[in-house]
């Protein structure tokens, strides 16, 4: 039983990527379905997460962690389906990669298995669209004041760099036009109009701190965080790897910290800052928070809210899932003790964003 719940996660994995044009992994996950359902070389390294809660995405564990072979050019024979590696993949080539995945599982087993222990960390830039988008509500609404980055679930932190992203979309341009990080078309029938009166209002933000938290966070400037980092993009995301490596030579120039605690104990040792708008922002990772820390996460959200006040506002943004499920992910702002508004809804990567 604990074979065919594996193996029914990683074809409901592969539904997933089929929906997000990633043709590759739809079609290794659908075979490696069947490996572990034969006690293949797939079933062998996920031994003992056969029974993983389905949040644990131990499917995306197993192929990052063949992708950062691909990457590191241990595994050729599968590197030339990768077009993250300079290979290219259609439909015919599908038993090929295949064989050549599934050697490189039996291969590299304990490298694998290593990986399973850790948790995909995508830190997705094209995600950082909504996170500007709610900044630039929330610095509108207290009126321009500098600005606490503070990113929970921040990963390697690369979107507490948001600033300095450069944002297009139909008549409106957002960000430093020598940005290494350019996110374009990123409003369908282009942006808000909140968002360009914000944009307007405010063509400059002043950022004095960017701080996140992650229980097991990455550091992208050491090979092995970028190695990381690269590896849980899908291969065939093209784009999203060019967004990355820009998002990587940005973490280079300006300076982000990211602590290793859950969310709860740092909000716990969080204040609000006199003359500052204290922005708390995360995205994608709520799912990954246990049901008893969340409820203490919105304590601590609900204390800074009421301690902040006007002279030192909090705002809580956040950009996840629809409540009731599907492809729609949501953007919600909360600013001070004011009521929680929904101001768009987006692609789950982030690009493109729409009006709610």
């Amino acid at each position: 039983m604990s074979r065919e719940q594996a193996a029914a996660a990683m074809e409901r994995q592969a539904r997933a990527c089929a929906d997000m044009d990633a043709a590759l992994y739809a079609n290794l996950l659908s075979r490696a379905a069947d490996d572990v359902r034969a006690g293949g070389p797939c079933a062998t390294v996920i031994t003992g997460y056969e029974d993983a809660d389905a949040d644990a995405l131990v499917s995306l564990r197993l192929l990052g962690g063949v992708h950062a072979l691909v990457l590191s050019g241990r595994a050729p024979e599968l590197a030339r389906f990768y077009p993250s590696a300079g290979g290219a993949y259609g439909a015919a080539d599908a038993p090929a990669c295949w064989a050549a995945f599934r050697a490189v599982v039996e291969a590299d087993h304990d490298t694998l298995r290593g990986w399973l222990r850790r948790p995909p960390q995508t830190n997705e830039v094209g995600r950082a669209n909504l996170l500007l988008a709610g900044l630039l509500h929330a610095v509108h609404e207290v009126g321009g004041l500098p600005v606490r980055l503070v990113e929970l679930g921040a990963s390697a932190g690369l979107n507490l760099r948001v600033d300095r992203f450069r944002v297009e979309a139909s008549g409106f341009a957002r960000g430093p036009a020598d940005s290494p990080v350019r996110l374009p078309d990123a409003w369908r029938g282009g942006p808000p109009h909140w968002l360009r009166e914000a944009a307007a209002a405010y063509p400059e933000l002043t950022v004095v701190e960017r701080l996140g938290c992650d229980v097991t966070p990455l550091d992208p400037g050491t090979p092995d965080g970028a190695l990381a980092l690269r590896a849980y993009l899908w291969p065939e995301h093209t784009a999203r790897a060019a967004r990355l490596a820009g998002a990587l030579e940005l973490a280079r120039r300006v300076p982000a910290r990211v602590v290793a605690v859950g969310a709860a104990e740092f909000l716990a040792g969080l204040a609000p800052r006199p003359g500052a708008l204290t922005v708390v922002w995360h995205s994608v990772m709520r799912q990954y928070v246990p049901a008893a820390e969340w409820v203490r996460v919105a304590a601590e959200l609900a204390r800074l809210a009421a301690e902040g006040g006007t002279g030192a506002p909090v705002a809580h943004l956040f950009f996840e899932p629809h409540p009731v499920g599907g492809p729609r992910f949501q953007l919600r702002a909360r600013v001070g003790a004011g009521p929680e508004r929904l101001l768009a809804e987006a692609h789950p990567h982030g690009l493109p964003a729409w009006t709610a």
